[in-house]
């Protein structure tokens, strides 16, 4: 199945983000070589949260909101998470965002 491939070609860039970086849905889709594809990552981020080694709280919007928060358990568990690493979260957007913003490498 192409989706499946696509998918786990996108948990393969989500597991490069460093700890305490977070990058977007539009990056990691650039990073892919289909830049119009931003949606289908989020799709696939929404898909991995069985998935301990996928760091999804760690992909946000290209702004900086946390669009994908109502798809952790609890209330608030993808801005703990990234508290956790040093990320600060005001109303549900990263602050500093640049300076957390991590780039991917394009995929050959």
């Amino acid at each position: 199945m192409a989706e499946e491939n696509f998918f786990e070609r996108v948990y393969a860039v989500a597991r490069q983000i460093p700890y305490g970086k977070v990058t977007s849905y539009g990056a990691i889709a650039k990073a892919l070589g289909t830049a119009r594809s931003a949606r289908m990552v989020g799709w696939a981020m929404n898909a991995c949260h069985n998935m301990d080694d996928v760091p999804a709280h760690r992909v946000v919007n290209q702004k900086g909101l946390l669009t994908g928060k109502h798809h952790f358990e609890g209330t608030n568990l993808m801005q703990q998470l990234l508290e956790s690493e040093g990320i600060k979260v005001v109303d549900n957007q990263i602050v500093d965002f640049e300076k957390h913003f991590w780039k991917p490498e394009i995929q050959g």
